[in-house]
């Protein structure tokens, strides 16, 4: 087998020594940056095409990419209506074929969109963070989405969360990041995907021989 992806490197061996400070302070001081125009004119069609579709559960794709994922949890969950998100509208707007009727893509920034879902009471069934960018760095710990202050509004959404990496530590911290703000944390376990790969990235990483990781967590919606 001829990798075309290297593992991830980095000089952290081990979950940050500084998770439990920044998940405190995400805890305790909840964070208001102003909502970018672009992600609540974005939010405001997501919102319409939900409410155009009432009585469907809601999954979330959050960093989508080009949609492939979306595009195959739509046939995963027929029932429900699945709504990707991504900043890259280059992304987003790549051809690869017709949505199904029951998938839309949307550009906006997580960091937006997730506040704003919370807001207007949001409540998605299941959840999906697949191979989300892992920031190997230790200085960039802030950036990884369990040390961002924007943890409480992504756990407070609630559902069934399903987070993919193929870098262990970013799964390990991520289930020592739910424990602190829910009091348990979830198992982190190796997997092999069934059937085809959700995501391109996915794929890349099953033919490099990678390990991969996953979370999966019921969470109880804040509020």
């Amino acid at each position: 087998m001829q990798a075309d992806s290297t593992p991830i490197h980095s000089s952290q061996h081990g979950p940050h020594q500084g998770l439990a400070r920044r998940v405190e302070r995400a805890l305790r001081t909840p964070w208001r940056r102003p909502f970018a125009e672009h992600s609540r004119i974005a939010f405001a069609s997501a919102q319409a095409w939900l409410d155009a579709r009432p009585g469907h559960p809601l999954v979330l794709d959050s960093g989508c990419g080009v949609g492939l994922s979306t595009r195959r949890l739509a046939e995963c969950h027929p029932d429900a209506l699945v709504i990707g998100v991504d900043r890259s509208l280059d992304r987003i707007n790549r051809d690869h074929g017709p949505l199904p009727g029951n998938a839309w893509l949307i550009r906006a920034d997580l960091v937006d969109f997730w506040r704003l879902a919370l807001e207007a009471g949001w409540a998605p069934q299941a959840h999906y963070l697949l191979y989300p960018n892992p920031y190997p760095k230790p200085g960039l710990l802030k950036l990884r989405w369990h040390g961002h202050p924007v943890l409480p509004s992504l756990l407070g959404l609630g559902g069934e969360l399903e987070l993919r990496s193929n870098w262990k530590i970013y799964v390990e911290e991520f289930a020592i990041a739910v424990g602190l703000v829910t009091g348990s944390a979830p198992a982190v376990e190796t997997f092999v995907p069934e059937g085809a790969a959700l995501t391109p990235f996915e794929a890349k990483y099953q033919r490099s021989g990678h390990a991969l990781w996953r979370l999966r967590v019921g969470l109880q919606r804040l509020g």
